[in-house]
């Protein structure tokens, strides 16, 4: 479905994306893991075509169509969730005539209701919920979410990873950056550890992993690594 590779981002004298590469197969869940400034997002925008690499090439399936989730949502603060969907309908030039239906029955997925509350009103739980409705619309089968739970409660969360792992099972492929390990090894299938833009190994669910769980694993490699 998606190749990177040999992927480098610079900015300045900082190197955000190190020679990074990886593939991600169709109908998996696939985890981008690290701590903050590892340069998961980055390559997020990299793929999405946000940014540009310095070197390294993308490579997605022709005719894909992508839906993408930001880790910080941000949408007209006057248009209630309903218009913000509506706008982003028309942007993405889906028919007039499937929108109403589409959009109504996505707010409900995700736990949203079609109300007259203004997104200047919303919580970022609300926010995180609105952004991965929008990134639902026109039905693609390659999702991008980028830390999707952040901002929600417990039951929020889990809400969510359960959408994920339907939309799994429904065929979507899925790209998920997220810090909650224990949300990662619930539903993703494998996934790659970064630090400061270097991947540092491959973590694979049903891997042997030498006995190890997703969160020692990661804390053996970012630990050794920031030694």
């Amino acid at each position: 479905m998606l190749e990177c590779k040999n992927l480098i981002k610079t900015y300045k004298t900082k190197t955000a994306v190190n020679d990074l590469s990886f593939c991600v197969n169709e109908g998996e869940v696939f985890a981008l893991l690290g701590s903050n400034g590892a340069g998961k997002t980055t390559t997020i925008k990299i793929i999405l075509g946000l940014i540009k690499a310095n070197s390294g090439t993308v490579h997605i399936r022709d005719g894909v169509r992508i839906g993408y989730s930001p880790d910080t949502p941000y949408f007209p603060p006057f248009l209630t969730g309903y218009e913000t969907m509506e706008y982003y309908a028309a942007v993405g030039k889906i028919p007039i005539t499937q929108r109403k239906s589409q959009i109504t029955s996505l707010l409900e997925i995700v736990g949203l209701s079609a109300d007259k509350i203004k997104v200047k009103d919303y919580s970022k739980g609300m926010l995180q919920r609105l952004a991965f409705a929008q990134a639902l619309l026109g039905n693609p089968e390659l999702l991008i979410l980028d830390e999707p739970t952040a901002g929600l409660d417990a039951l929020g969360r889990i809400e969510i990873i359960k959408l994920i792992g339907e939309l799994k099972e429904s065929g979507k492929t899925v790209i998920l950056n997220s810090h909650i390990l224990s949300d990662i090894e619930q539903v993703c299938d494998r996934g790659i550890i970064m630090n400061k833009g270097v991947q540092l190994g491959i973590w694979e669910k049903n891997a042997d992993n030498a006995g190890q769980s997703l969160q020692e694993h990661f804390v053996e490699l970012i630990g050794g690594a920031d030694e």
